[in-house]
């Protein structure tokens, strides 16, 4: 495959570590479950999924001679923080859009978790009043303009990083790092399970195990758990930047519609709104594990995982690699959820 003619960026510590959950596999009573720890994975300001991407990302963003990161996301975006966070690396300057995604009535909100962490590392931070998207947004390309007009030179990093053309490559990869570790354990990991929003983590991982299948003959079940209450445009955006990841690695072959599974059942009505069993997950992970997962993407990723072994949807004798992506950082804004 093509993947390894990319150049990288390297910004985590290695390959992320990846555990077996002994007490929560008990617990559920059926597959045996594991998770592969993306939020442990960097030294950059808490690390978290798009660390990974970026390290695809940032060889052109050298390469380009920008002096300005320029990205978007939400007032408690993880992806904005973890931008910052390479930008403050590598000595750039990140100009930040956070609209308002989530309609959480906190009046320390925007002043604490994510947000304040990209404020410490010295990110040019603008409130925005927009509702969620997961596509191009407006905001965002003002911003882009701000910046040249300012004298700059803006690098854009779109949402997520998923709208950029390299934003799937870091879980593409992910997937033959997860190969090699399986080596290393002597265990095989027939699911994964992984939040999905704006797309390009969950893209990449079904880019990238498909190429493993056309290089093993095995096969891999990855299922992602919506966490948009937009399931369709998710999906469609799911599906277009795994092709579009499979063609540059030169997969070869087009995906089979088997291969691109986004589940809906665990988002609520709204975005970065927890439900009971965002809360409920978020607890077992937390008082089982100590493995602590947010309510916005994990709490509900680790929720699909539970009711899909529980249900044995996933069944009794499959192993799942849950991915936890990080996100732990907004928790701060969410403190009224614990008495």
């Amino acid at each position: 495959m093509k993947l390894h003619e990319f150049p990288r960026h390297p910004l985590t510590f290695g390959p992320s570590p990846v555990h077996r959950l002994a007490r929560l596999t008990e617990h559920l009573g059926g597959a045996d479950v594991w998770a592969k720890r993306e939020d442990v994975s960097s030294g950059l300001a808490y690390g978290g999924n798009k660390v990974r991407k970026l390290e695809y990302i940032v060889p052109d963003v050298l390469a380009s001679g920008a002096d300005t990161l320029v990205s978007i996301g939400g007032v408690q975006s993880n992806h904005t923080r973890q931008v910052a966070a390479v930008a403050a690396h590598l000595g750039l300057k990140a100009r930040l859009v956070q609209e308002k995604w989530v309609p959480w009535d906190d009046p320390v909100n925007d002043k604490v978790g994510n947000i304040l962490l990209s404020r410490m590392m010295g990110a040019d931070v603008r409130l925005d009043p927009a509702g969620f998207d997961i596509g191009i947004r407006q905001s965002w390309e003002d911003a882009i303009r701000e910046v040249e007009e300012a004298g700059g030179t803006p690098y854009p990093i779109p949402a997520g990083a998923s709208e950029h053309p390299l934003g799937g490559l870091g879980f593409a990869s992910w997937a033959f790092e997860v190969a090699e570790q399986e080596k290393a354990l002597g265990v095989h990991f027939d699911t994964i399970v992984v939040c999905t929003v704006t797309g390009s983590t969950h893209a990449g991982m079904i880019a990238g195990f498909a190429a493993l299948e056309e290089q093993t003959g095995v096969r891999r079940r990855v299922i992602g758990i919506d966490a948009s209450a937009t399931l369709a445009k998710t999906t469609d955006q799911v599906a277009r930047i795994a092709r579009h990841t499979a063609e540059l690695i030169e997969l070869g072959r087009d995906l089979r519609d088997d291969e691109i599974t986004v589940l809906e059942g665990w988002a609520g009505d709204l975005y970065g709104i927890p439900v009971d069993s965002t809360m409920e997950a978020m607890r077992l992970g937390a008082e089982l594990e100590a493995m602590i997962t947010d309510p916005v993407y994990e709490g509900k990723s680790l929720a699909g995982l539970i009711d899909l072994v529980r249900s044995a949807e996933i069944p009794r004798d499959a192993t799942v690699l849950y991915a936890h992506l990080g996100g732990q950082p907004a928790l701060n804004a969410y403190h009224a959820l614990w008495a």
